[in-house]
């Protein structure tokens, strides 16, 4: 993830206050299962406990979505992203998409 874009999922950042609001930011990222992973996780799934491939699978996805969400938001000068949120959907019978979003800012801290 880039350094220069703190990502938060709350609204308002203590300490800080928003100057500049500049918009809806995404990221998203959509991959496919492999065949062999799904052979793995299957026998797992006969065991039971944490399927693995799709944990880090998921976990991928997830920070490429993250980084592609602000890089959208350094373009539009933001040091911050708030309010951020992820959804995820299924777009084909073996593919899904992670989707990260949020509210671009420019955060200053407090002079207090």
């Amino acid at each position: 993830m880039s350094n220069d874009v703190k990502v938060y999922t709350i609204e308002q950042v203590p300490n800080h206050k928003v100057v500049k609001v500049l918009g809806l930011v995404r990221g998203n990222s959509v991959r496919s299962r492999h065949v062999g992973k799904d052979i793995l996780a299957g026998l797992r799934n006969l065991v039971g406990g944490e399927v693995m491939e799709y944990t880090k699978l998921m976990a991928e996805s997830r920070e490429q979505a993250i980084d592609r969400m602000c890089e959208e938001a350094k373009m539009l000068g933001a040091n911050a992203v708030v309010g951020a949120r992820f959804s995820t959907s299924m777009v084909a019978s073996m593919a899904a998409e992670l989707l990260s979003f949020g509210t671009a800012v420019v955060l200053e801290k407090d002079q207090e």
